[in-house]
């Protein structure tokens, strides 16, 4: 099963905005001007930030919710791989596609799912991952 997302840009004002987060304030990320002088040419988002961006891609694909479900939390990662930067003021979606789901326990499940990041007109994804979320039900 694979479910893709609604676009979304990425802007420097959510770029701004993880970083006061982070802090990390690396050049790369909040100064345009110094940016400009990188091979990026430009403002880059912060890997993690790609990576953080899962749950509102998440939200714009048409999975429906699942039913009686209490809550979802993140287990982690079996891998994580950052291929080109995402620019600030480019558009990016989500691909999901779903590895496996098993029951560890009465109303535990664990899902491991495929998680790529898009970016708009680029051919080489921005990241991919391999996530694993345990749901309660």
């Amino acid at each position: 099963m694979e479910r893709v997302s609604d676009w979304v840009e990425v802007t420097q004002a959510m770029i701004d905005t993880f970083a006061d987060a982070t802090g990390d304030h690396q050049f790369i990320h909040v100064d345009p001007e110094a940016a400009r002088q990188t091979p990026f040419g430009g403002t880059v988002a912060h890997g993690f930030l790609t990576l953080s961006l899962m749950p509102l891609l998440a939200s714009k694909t048409d999975q429906p919710p699942i039913r009686d479900m209490k809550m979802g939390v993140n287990y982690g990662g079996n891998k994580v791989r950052f291929l080109q930067p995402v620019r600030s003021g480019k558009r990016v979606r989500g691909r999901f596609k779903l590895l496996s789901l098993e029951e560890k326990r009465a109303g535990q499940w664990q899902q491991t799912t495929e998680f790529t990041v898009e970016i708009e007109d680029e051919e080489k994804p921005a990241m991919v991952a391999e996530w694993i979320s345990q749901i309660f039900v």
